[in-house]
């Protein structure tokens, strides 16, 4: 059974929708990061209203895995939260999720497929500019126990590769399609010291359901949970819409954000 907080194949369906020929200049996705450059710096300097970043944890580069839906713990401390989006990038709804993050001066972690970030490197490189961290999370985001070894591995290759092309060098983490872990991965991930990031707690933005909906789930399981890694979805139209609701109610508990990084190599 799966567990309440993963990806699920509505996800694909939108990706796949979406999906353009890699490597082509899109003059859509520059105009979308023109016009988010302006609404950044259009937004109001962040003052102690804002939820902030409280503090930046840098983990080093090690065959690590996190996240107490399949892990061990974060070293957080009571009250911290991680925050994380997958299946991005997304031009429709990317750039409305770094503009809510700016204004309250979030940094977060989106852990990318390889194929939106080659047909929208513009856009993946602007979520790197902003200073947030990006992770691999697949190439094609496959449900990989279905797939061969070979395969498997040849979407990691794939993965790493559009990474190299977008940002140079290497990711330092990983998190997998559907939180669906398999034992040839987890080995590849670990000889080449990738950190395995899985979640704590989400609110199911793939269904369909409103904004305080999701910020009403999500102030329920932080409250039960005393914070921890929390998994959005950038490539969510809904998501996107009520991100700054749910940034709030993170302000309204008290909880602090902490920011994730890796060592350079």
């Amino acid at each position: 059974m799966r567990n309440a907080w993963d990806d699920v194949p509505e996800a694909d369906e939108a990706r796949a929708a979406s999906a353009r020929p890699a490597r082509r200049p899109r003059l859509r996705t520059a105009l979308t990061v023109l016009a988010l450059g302006q609404a950044l710096g259009a937004a109001a300097d962040c003052g102690p209203a804002a939820l902030g970043t409280s503090r930046v944890l840098t983990l080093p580069r090690e065959a690590a895995a996190y996240g107490r839906s399949q892990h061990g713990p974060l070293p957080l401390q009571p009250g911290e939260v991680v925050i994380t989006f997958d299946d991005g990038p997304r031009p429709a709804s990317t750039p409305l999720v770094l503009q809510a993050l700016k204004a309250e001066c979030v940094r977060a972690t989106f852990f990318m497929n390889g194929e939106p970030m080659l047909a929208d490197a513009a856009l993946a490189r602007e979520v790197k500019a902003q200073g947030h961290s990006v992770g691999l999370h697949g190439f094609r985001h496959p449900h990989f126990a279905s797939l061969p070894a070979s395969e498997q591995l040849d979407d990691l290759r794939a993965a790493e590769a559009a990474y190299r092309e977008v940002f140079g060098g290497r990711s330092a983490a990983y998190r997998f399609p559907f939180l669906e872990e398999t034992p040839v991965l987890r080995e590849a991930l670990a000889a080449s010291r990738y950190t395995v990031m899985s979640v704590d707690l989400g609110v199911e933005d793939w269904e369909p359901q409103s904004a305080q909906q999701m910020a009403d789930k999500l102030a329920q399981r932080l409250a039960a949970s005393s914070g921890g890694i929390v998994l959005l979805h950038d490539a969510q139209d809904r998501t996107a819409a009520a991100l700054p609701l749910l940034l709030r109610t993170i302000k309204a508990q008290g909880l602090r954000v902490v920011h994730l990084q890796w060592r350079e190599e």
